[in-house]
């Protein structure tokens, strides 16, 4: 590959916009003994949709232990699953865009990240989020997907102010 190319990518790398959302740890188990450093595991985190009210996305990913793992240089898996829910009034706070990133994470030092993203499923009421990972050169089809019909919640309609 052209080297001018890549320098184009690194640099286009390093200049994307990231989501500032951090996830709340919810839980852990561990996978796999390590002798050295902690333990490989599965993590569940949950964060809320920075432009939709009442709407709260769980996700699982895999966690790798060891020396790597433990400093932080460890290349993570592109396993990850997702789960949201409406736990409250819905309340789009912004014109949504299809395809819009809501959270991102890195999963290796430098190149590789887990991305979620929100699609709106307008002639059914509902919310769609996909989660998958990416690489500069050569991400992984490995993804999973959630979807929120947005109903009333108690007596009050769905709230939209585009």
């Amino acid at each position: 590959m052209n080297r001018w190319l890549l320098a184009g990518l690194f640099g286009a790398a390093l200049t994307t916009p990231t989501i500032a959302i951090h996830a709340q740890e919810v839980g852990s188990v561990d996978t796999a003994f390590q002798w050295l450093g902690p333990n490989h595991k599965i993590v569940v985190e949950a964060f809320d949709d920075p432009k939709i009210g009442g709407v709260t996305c769980y996700v699982s990913r895999s966690k790798t232990g060891g020396i790597k793992g433990g400093l932080g240089l460890a290349e993570e898996t592109s396993d990850a699953s997702i789960a949201c829910r409406q736990v409250g009034p819905i309340n789009v706070k912004e014109k949504l865009k299809n395809g819009e990133e809501v959270f991102t994470e890195s999963r290796s030092l430098l190149f590789k990240k887990m991305r979620v993203v929100r699609f709106l499923d307008q002639p059914r009421n509902t919310l769609v989020y996909l989660v998958y990972s990416d690489k500069l050169i050569d991400g992984s089809p490995k993804n999973s997907l959630s979807a929120v019909a947005m109903m009333p919640w108690g007596n009050q309609p769905p709230k939209t102010t585009p």
